[in-house]
């Protein structure tokens, strides 16, 4: 019995309808290149987010969480006048918990996307519990977002499809939570496959299963959390897209998609010098994603560790969005042995991975420890993850 299902019994006294689950993601490679409409290769782990989910004779929908004693209330018609701003805008502000604005978002995005008189739609009381850290970057928001969007799909009877969920899931991210983010958390959370990567068109939504081989080639990843906590509503993620926006505006092209590595002279005497390395970054990240795909594809995971390094560096001085615990763990897993290693995640705190050979993990860790110790950091939470299933339904 899952600890939602629980949760539900105590919201309501009943059993719920439906149980839902959704991952949240590691990033391999392709950091801040998904609202710039470029390429991504992340993979679902094994940590998931679970929504019980029942029908209400109201039509008042009702949220309860772990993260939270309090349950939260609001009518189906109230929706839409709390979750009516543009991305980057949190209307909800003040008005509901954040927490609380990811299922509720999800909701009010779902029934503005269908024709509701096509659908059972009705009241609902929500429970939802969560394994997926938060502020790791490991996003768990689009956990969150992907089991409320499976649940309600099913019990609403919707017709949804993955992209159909998780377009709606970035929606909410974007306007009830007020997160300017892209689409990768949400269709890597539901679409991910087992021992996979999806490689992932930001422009045309296409995808890819992209084998990864690790347990083949006896590699671990490893997730290093470093506690310093981020927030995509707050911060200089919006001020990052912002400048990329403006890099592509002054280039004259619709998106930093439509930059190559070839055309970065040129943009160095078009762009102030902060402009210009945050286009740097975009654009030379989207060709490692690119590269990546090619080495797994033809040469296996134990020939990536370059492109994950160089990435970090290029978002440690080009995209300036590392911090010096990131920066630690990362040069101590290298120092360890570790095949490759890179921030994850929108940035600013949150977590760095590394490819570890199985048998120098232990190593690692305590190479890792060490490290944080001696620069007088808190000791980071060291955990392996492994590419996993994407949305499932549970019960």
């Amino acid at each position: 019995m899952s600890t939602a299902t629980e949760l539900f019994r105590q919201l309501t006294g009943s059993e719920p309808e439906r149980v839902w689950s959704a991952p949240g993601r590691a990033n391999l490679i392709g950091e801040h290149t998904d609202y710039n409409e470029g390429f991504v290769l992340p993979f679902a782990i094994e940590h998931r987010t679970h929504a019980a989910v029942g029908r209400r004779s109201d039509n008042i929908i009702r949220v309860a969480s772990t993260f939270d004693p309090n349950p939260v209330e609001v009518a189906l018609v109230e929706l839409p006048a709390l979750f009516g701003g543009a991305p980057g805008e949190a209307v909800s502000s003040g008005a509901v918990p954040e927490w609380a604005a990811y299922p509720l978002g999800v909701a009010w995005a779902a029934l503005a996307r269908v024709d509701a008189s096509h659908a059972d739609v009705a009241g609902l009381d929500i429970a939802i519990d969560s394994e997926v850290p938060v502020g790791a970057g490991l996003s768990s928001s689009a956990a969150i977002e992907g089991a409320t969007a499976g649940a309600i799909d099913d019990v609403w009877g919707l017709g949804l499809s993955l992209l159909d969920m998780a377009k709606i899931g970035r929606t909410a991210e974007n306007h009830a939570v007020g997160a300017p983010t892209g689409i990768m958390d949400q269709v890597s959370s539901l679409m991910g496959e087992t021992d996979a990567a999806t490689f992932l068109d930001c422009r045309t939504l296409e995808t890819q299963a992209v084998e990864l081989g690790f347990a083949r080639e006896g590699l671990k990843i490893l997730v290093i959390d470093t506690k310093v906590k981020h927030a995509h509503s707050t911060g200089g993620y919006g001020e990052r897209r912002a400048s990329c926006e403006r890099g592509a505006r002054e280039l004259g092209v619709r998106s930093l998609r439509d930059i190559t590595v070839g055309d970065l002279d040129h943009a160095r005497s078009v762009l102030d010098d902060v402009t210009f390395r945050r286009v740097a970054h975009v654009v030379t990240e989207n060709q490692r994603v690119l590269d990546t795909v090619d080495t797994l594809r033809a040469e296996g995971p134990r020939a990536i560790g370059g492109l994950l390094v160089a990435s970090h560096v290029s978002m440690r001085d080009d995209f300036e969005i590392s911090v010096p615990e990131l920066d630690t763990a990362v040069t101590a897993a290298l120092e360890a042995g570790a095949i490759g290693s890179r921030m994850t995640g929108g940035g600013f705190g949150g977590a760095a991975i590394a490819v570890v050979e199985a048998d120098k993990l232990a190593d690692t860790r305590s190479t890792v420890a060490e490290a944080f110790a001696k620069a007088g950091f808190t000791e980071p939470h060291q955990f392996t993850v492994t590419p996993s299933h994407g949305l499932l339904r549970d019960a």
